[in-house]
């Protein structure tokens, strides 16, 4: 068995489990401390292991760290330990090897006990102990530091050694770059001068990173292999593995290495030999370590460190720090981005999610510019808009029927000329062009981004990348190995009531299923072990689906008994901005229920998804995506898509009204049409959800966060303070920082948002430019949060963003229906295209208000529905009028449904099944005409096959030279050999023996 020269096994009484004895053991208290009385001269000894990001001796680095916590004694008592055997010597030395762990049975100091334990923690222990053995026998240097600045926290630093890492290399199929060297095939002519003037014009705004440059040349790549090493670059063995990729092999090694050997004696109490949690406890040590024992607490964390300091004097330049300066700072909002070094250092999942989030706000800048144009167009034209003129002219003296019961009195059109003048901005024949430019925008986008990703994959090495199966989580280990045993018991019950079988072999099987051998790779979790979890999902789901509904319509009655109590006000100007009031006030209570409610059902969906237990990281994550999605989704739009296309379409019209508990009036639109409110609606909501989600979750947050553990840290010791942040060691810092939650947060905002640029972009065409402004902050905000405030993520590999592009694309599908049925049936596009063609006298305009509304006699009003105040408008009303295609009353069918209803709804019908599938085809052209795989790169990659063909072949052909060398040489020596030795005589009957053949 090999195990690391930090380590030592245990006697052959207790093999199975491995214990570490570490070399430098005086850090933990237990041995005398060169390093403390070194402490009080000029050098400092942590400047040795670069504090912390190498082990002490300097030369290896620490490629990742665990963390646990543990019971130990007060720092004096510690530091009078390491003082007391400070004289000690090499004494000391030649007896580390053979002392026990911090918490294990022998002598620690002079007559000084050890504390005692709980048996729950010497359990956790003793994992720990068996687990990092096992990593011994990987491969993996283990050195432990307990005698930190954190009280009762533990680390353990990891160091994978060059044997490992080309080990798992292999295994992992790395792709690692060999000596071939290769010119990347240049544009010529006109484009080679196109791209040489957009270099030099874009100089300013690219990063000063040396990845960021153009590169010319570019290595040969192959999966690497310890039997062909000589292809590689090794001269430098240190940076040939770089940081990122050395956490993640070391963080393959901690997922498949196992911690089901180890067995606590519990004492001789019965108490303790019948602590069910505890055995359930072992039982959930899963089949793959890390994610387990961090699930049951046996480590807190588990994490790779930070290259180093990114502010500071006298830092040491690192890629942390260059990140920080050229990625994550404000001041460089402007510039590109430099996604190979944030690749290189976060790896290809983080790095493809910000590459994907520059691309997604680069496209946002074209879709702004034409956004603002329609909306100046709008400006341009609105004193020539003769609806809203008409509306607007006192002289038309239209009396408009009340907006609600008693309360409310008839009103003059001219009231709600603000509002028709408003809404032309939005509501005009340019927003429909700009609905059909923004379909074919995103998929362009989503072809652009292909492109991008395919460049990407080429330029990271990720083009014969395939995902494998990843291992099962901790939580699947546990419910699979739990059915085992429940199946293992029911088995035992029936063969209680059968004879005893010779070979017993049932009772065996139980005995090493208790033991923690796995007898759960033939079992698996079916449809009917998680029809319980698939049924919470339904109902759940449903119930907060239902509670979005709920919540809006009592808003709707807000907005319904607000707009009654305000018309109720004595005050003109309150009264004259009742629609106004009530919209805002309205929006901004959804506004702060989406808010409160996104963060709760991100919560109910992990939990929905954890009772699920998914079998892999990668299933649980998807899961994960879809009902959140799913909920935020309905959540955020479901206001909006009110305003579309209910409001004022279920009111019924004066004398029968449609009422809401028989109480409260379904509410109507504007005379200019709903439009206006949903743009207002939906501006407040976006514009809304970013400001606060950006300014109070994603900065204020972390740094309250950041700044109250700042105060814990000052009243725990605050004389020492400013030498105690000056001296922590890297992983102490790292540790403070808080823990990598994932991308979907990330993703989710971005998708939420791409909703509202593409969905109802008909109605608001300034939604691509408040994107462009949020994203362009949302950059460095989220590149500033990487770098300072998270600890350093594993890096992962991938390919693609996942399944966040089928989101995508069904978002962008979606928002061609949408945008369709808002032009038709929100806007007033269609009515104005029928009456124009069909209806006006003179091809004008003129007379279109007239045409829309219908008319009512006052004497029909039900009892009790009539206004308090029948004049106040000075005179006696007799005919009143509403917006909607009906009889009047001195028709023979009076207050049915006109011809004209049925007119403009079969125009409105047929402009969506129009508009839909035109744009659908255009879309689909797009996608058809735009290769996903970029001519040039698809040349590189053939490129790249042949000349890994011609380098094995020049390969094969040189082993065979050199073999056919060594035969010549073996045939050359042996010559004189055979020239200088005796001939033997001839047979008999050879021709040259005397007397033989003729």
């Amino acid at each position: 068995m090999r195990v690391n020269e930090k380590y030592s096994t245990l006697p052959a009484a207790d093999r199975s489990v491995h214990i570490i004895n570490i070399c430098a053991i005086e850090d933990i208290g237990y041995l005398p401390s060169e390093g403390t009385l070194l402490n009080s001269l000029s050098v400092d000894p942590d400047a040795e292991c670069k504090y912390g990001l190498y082990f002490r001796d300097g030369a290896r680095k620490a490629d990742y760290v665990l963390v646990y916590h543990h019971k130990r004694a007060s720092g004096s008592r510690t530091l009078a330990r390491r003082v007391q055997h400070s004289d000690a010597g090499l004494a000391a030395r030649s007896a580390r090897q053979d002392l026990p762990l911090p918490g294990k049975a022998g002598p620690v100091g002079a007559g000084e006990p050890e504390p005692p334990l709980d048996y729950h923690e010497d359990d956790k222990r003793f994992r720990r102990e068996e687990y990092e053995g096992n990593l011994a026998e990987a491969g993996l240097e283990l050195e432990r530091d307990e005698d930190t600045k954190i009280h009762g926290v533990g680390f353990v630093k990891i160091h994978a050694p060059w044997n490992v890492l080309c080990r798992e290399a292999e295994f992992l199929k790395l792709k690692m770059p060999t000596k071939k060297l290769y010119h990347i095939n240049e544009t010529r002519g006109l484009l080679k001068k196109i791209n040489s003037v957009l270099q030099k014009i874009t100089d300013p705004i690219q990063p000063k990173v040396a990845e960021h440059r153009p590169q010319t040349t570019k290595r040969l790549s192959y999966p690497f292999s310890r039997e062909k090493q000589h292809l590689f670059d090794l001269s430098d063995k240190d940076s040939f593995f770089d940081s990122k990729t050395r956490s993640t092999i070391v963080y393959e090694i901690l997922k498949r290495t196992t911690c089901t050997k180890a067995k606590y004696s519990m004492g001789q109490g019965e108490g303790r030999k019948k602590d069910s949690a505890l055995l359930s406890k072992r039982r959930k040590c899963g089949k793959y370590g890390i994610t387990s024992l961090l699930a049951n607490g046996v480590y807190s964390a588990a994490y790779p460190l930070h290259d180093g300091d990114y502010e500071g004097e006298n830092v040491e330049f690192n890629d942390r720090k260059l990140l920080y300066e050229e990625w994550a700072s404000y001041g460089v909002f402007y510039k590109y981005q430099p996604i190979d070094l944030v690749r290189k250092y976060f790896g290809e999942k983080i790095g493809l999610y910000f590459a994907w989030l520059g691309v997604y706000t680069q496209m946002l800048i074209p879709a702004s510019m034409v956004g603002i144009i329609v909306f100046l167009y709008g400006w341009a034209t609105v004193d020539e808009n003769i609806p809203s003129m008409e509306m607007c002219d006192q002289r038309h003296n239209i009396t408009m029927c009340p907006l609600c019961d008693k309360t409310c009195s008839y009103w003059k059109m001219s009231s709600a000329c603000a509002t028709a003048r408003a809404s032309h901005l939005f509501d005009n024949p340019a927003t429909v062009f700009f609905s059909v430019f923004m379909a074919l925008w995103a998929a362009t986008f989503m072809e652009h981004w292909k492109r991008k990703q395919m460049r990407l994959n080429y330029r990271w090495d990720l083009t014969g990348f395939e995902e494998e199966e990843d291992h099962p989580r901790a939580e699947y280990e546990a419910r699979v190995l739990e059915k085992s045993l429940r199946k293992e018991s029911k088995n035992k019950e029936k063969r209680q009531h059968l004879p005893e079988e010779p070979t017993n072999k049932w009772r065996q099987r139980v005995k090493t299923a208790m033991a923690g051998v796995k007898l759960t790779d033939k079992v698996k979790l079916t449809w009917q072990d998680r029809f319980p979890a698939y049924f919470t999902n339904l109902v759940s789901i449903i119930f907060m689906i239902a509670v979005t509904f709920a919540i809006v319509l009592g808003v709707i009655i807000y907005r319904i008994s607000t707009a009654a109590a305000l018309a109720m006000n004595s005050s003109p100007s309150v009264r004259s901005n009742i629609r106004v009031t009530v919209t805002a006030t309205a929006v901004i209570i959804n506004l702060v229920v989406i808010i409160l409610l996104d963060e709760v059902y991100g919560c109910i969906a992990r939990w929905l998804t954890k009772i699920e237990v998914p079998k892999t990281e990668k299933s649980f994550e998807e899961r994960l995506i879809f009902k959140a999605f799913l909920l935020k989704f309905v959540n955020s739009y479901t206001p909006i898509f009110y305003v579309a296309f209910f409001k004022g379409r279920f009111v019924g019209r004066p004398g029968d009204y449609v009422y809401i508990f028989r109480s409260f009036r379904m509410e109507e639109c504007a005379p200019g049409g709903c439009l206006m409110e949903l743009c207002i609606q939906l501006s407040i909501i976006m514009l809304g959800k970013q400001l606060i989600q950006n300014n109070l979750f994603e900065i204020g947050i972390p740094k309250m966060k950041k700044f109250i553990r700042y105060l814990r840290l000052k009243h725990q010791s605050p004389s020492d303070h400013d030498e105690y942040v000056k001296k922590k060691q890297r992983y102490e810092v790292d540790y403070t920082l808080e823990p990598f939650a994932g991308l979907t947060p990330e993703y989710m905002e971005m998708i939420i948002q791409f909703g509202f640029v593409t969905l109802f972009v008909a109605s608001f065409p300034l939604a691509p430019l408040f994107a462009l402004l949020n994203n362009i902050i949302e950059i460095r905000l989220d590149a500033k949060k990487f770098i300072t405030e998270l600890r350093r993520p594993v890096a992962v590999r991938a390919k693609d963003i996942g399944i966040w592009y089928n989101i995508l694309r069904g978002v962008g599908k979606l928002a061609v229906i949408i945008n369709a049925f808002v032009i038709s049936f929100t806007s007033d596009f269609i009515p104005r295209l029928v009456y124009l063609y069909m209806y006006s006298e003179n091809g004008t305009m003129h007379g279109f208000v007239n045409h829309t509304l219908s008319s009512f006699n006052v004497s029909d009003f039900q009892n009790g529905t009539a206004p308090n105040d029948p004049l106040d408008l000075g005179y006696e009303v007799q005919i009143c009028r509403y917006k909607d295609y009906r009889e009047p009353p001195w028709s023979e069918h009076k207050y049915d449904i006109s011809k004209d209803f049925w007119a403009v709804l079969a125009a409105r019908l047929a402009f969506v099944i129009v508009f839909q599938n035109l744009v659908m085809f255009m879309s689909d052209f797009v996608d058809w005409v735009i290769p996903d795989i970029p001519k040039d790169i698809s040349q590189q990659m053939h490129k790249e096959k042949v000349l890994m063909v011609e380098l094995f072949m020049r390969e094969e052909q040189g082993k065979q030279q050199l073999l056919d060398t060594w035969m010549e040489k073996d045939r050359k020596k042996a010559e004189p050999f055979n020239n200088h030795s005796p001939t033997p005589p001839a047979p008999p009957d050879s021709p040259d023996f005397p007397g033989g053949a003729l």
